[in-house]
């Protein structure tokens, strides 16, 4: 008989996971507790300006082909590409700020233009994290990490000084540029990843090959289009979903999960897949005995921060000074991370990012307006209020204004926010992070929570949370590890 398998959650890594299992044969339902369907890849509809709520950056295209190429299609048979010139735009202070480009070239020569030598500097660096991004797309990523001997191996063993596994990522990079916005500009994209340059590990410089080699796409439409194009194949394939369906047990005898049960009633499943927050279906779907991973546990791990989100329509159109992508590192960087990881609180010091895809996108905003969206990253489990939002609101749009030299905060016409509370209430994220848990040496590989239990054999994990990691490319690469998994066991 064909084998039933319910997905719990319909994030990326829940849709890839289905798509792949409804192709090997598999009776696949998809339930999510929220009206839409993407998980972190909202979207926000208002007044006619749409925002994507979460993910605005697409990289790594070579990933969504891969995935795509499985089922016999390609990307553009769901969605669209443009790729940015500009990539990004970098401020310092409100006067200096460069553009990074897609063309490596340029980047050459603004590096140098900085330090002399940091343009070959430059070249030598993304080489290496070249080789760091093909070796791990190649030998570690798309990998089950059962025990040690998984990990230090004779790939690990041949590979590992060139993947530089223990060395900080700081320090590797000031090995190459010593003008410190060199090394922010080299190092920064580690934040994708939730981890900061000080306590990372080097091999996680291979995002620099993803950013400077490969460059940043946008979804025409928005990054919901991902989405949208993964739940079509997703139902091309016989996939059926259940939203508005939140999960509240997932029942289990003799070492065995047999059903999910919630408001909607009792499923029966041969095989469960987790796709929501590993610590809530840990700690609050199943029972006690069945928990591989206790609240103790988690309360030792480094989180990745959660973010203060501002969704803002303007009713005007902004001048050339802030780009698709534009982001700000004001103030003390090393302090900064430290209000993220080492002494959390709400940060003096003023580190965000804006994203305005109606520069790119006419569809995404009224003709004439503008969409704003803000990001912060703030340390998760602050207390969160209303006035401390509003204090920062304030900070950054009067920031923006001196960039700018225009009135903007004035010309708001819809104003949405989304912070620590949301993402713990909308997403059960645990203390509210945004991202998973971050990328240090002791989070990586073998030292992530695995992507299936320990005690119930037919309950499996992906997403942020597990192998192989953060973001949304990772978390097709956690789908194709859970799939191969089910295969090998239930076949």
């Amino acid at each position: 008989m064909q084998k039933k398998v319910i997905v719990i959650g319909a994030g990326i890594g829940g849709l890839a996971n289905a798509c792949f299992l409804a192709r090997d044969g598999y009776k696949v339902t998809v339930i999510e507790k929220n009206a839409l369907p993407g998980g972190r890849i909202n979207l926000l509809e208002k007044s006619g300006f749409k925002f994507d709520m979460g993910p605005s950056w697409y990289m790594m295209p070579d990933v969504f082909e891969q995935f795509f190429a499985q089922f016999g299609r390609k990307v553009s048979d769901y969605y669209q590409l443009i790729k940015l010139a500009p990539s990004y735009r970098v401020y310092f202070d409100n006067q200096i700020f460069y553009d990074i480009s897609p063309d490596l070239e340029v980047n050459v020569n603004l590096f140098e233009s900085l330090e002399t030598g940091a343009g070959e500097q430059l070249r030598k660096y993304i080489a290496a994290s070249k080789y760091k991004y093909e070796t791990a797309l190649g030998k570690f990523i798309y990998k089950s990490y059962r025990s040690p001997f998984d990990f230090i191996n004779r790939e690990v063993i041949l590979n590992g000084p060139r993947m530089k596994l223990f060395k900080s990522y700081h320090a590797y990079v000031a090995k190459f540029f010593q003008h410190p916005h060199l090394q922010k500009l080299a190092e920064w994209m580690i934040t994708f990843l939730g981890s900061s340059p000080y306590n990372a590990p080097a091999m996680y410089s291979l995002i620099s090959y993803a950013d400077y080699g490969l460059g940043i796409y946008y979804p025409q439409g928005g990054m919901y289009k991902v989405v949208e194009g993964f739940v079509k194949l997703a139902t091309e394939l016989g996939v059926e979903f259940l939203y508005n369906a939140s999960v509240e047990k997932i029942e289990v005898s003799s070492g065995e999960a047999q059903a999910v049960i919630g408001k909607f009633g009792r499923i029966s499943a041969d095989i469960v897949v987790a796709n929501a927050d590993y610590h809530h279906v840990e700690t609050q779907l199943l029972e006690k005995l069945w928990q591989s991973y206790p609240e103790s546990y988690w309360q030792k791990k480094l989180l990745s921060p959660s973010s203060l989100l501002f969704y803002l329509g303007l009713n005007k159109k902004l001048n050339t000074k802030l780009l698709h992508h534009t982001l700000f590192f004001l103030g003390d960087w090393q302090t900064g991370f430290q209000e993220l990881f080492e002494q959390p609180q709400w940060p003096e010091e003023l580190l965000y990012y804006a994203s305005i895809t109606s520069k790119t996108d006419k569809s995404v905003a009224p003709e004439g307006q503008e969409n704003l969206f803000l990001l912060m990253p703030v340390a998760p489990g602050l207390q969160d209020s209303p006035e401390l939002q509003e204090h920062y609101y304030q900070k950054m749009l009067r920031n923006l204004e001196e960039v700018t030299g225009e009135a903007i905060l004035n010309h708001v016409i819809v104003k949405e926010t989304f912070s620590i509370v949301d993402f713990s209430n909308v997403y059960n994220a645990y203390k509210g992070n945004a991202f998973g848990l971050a990328h240090t040496l002791g989070q990586s590989a073998i030292f992530r929570p695995k992507n299936w239990s320990r005690k119930v054999k037919n309950l499996f994990y992906v997403g942020c949370m597990t192998n192989p990691g953060i973001g949304v490319p990772m978390g097709l690469a956690s789908a194709q590890i859970v799939a191969k998994e089910i295969q090998q066991q239930f076949v």
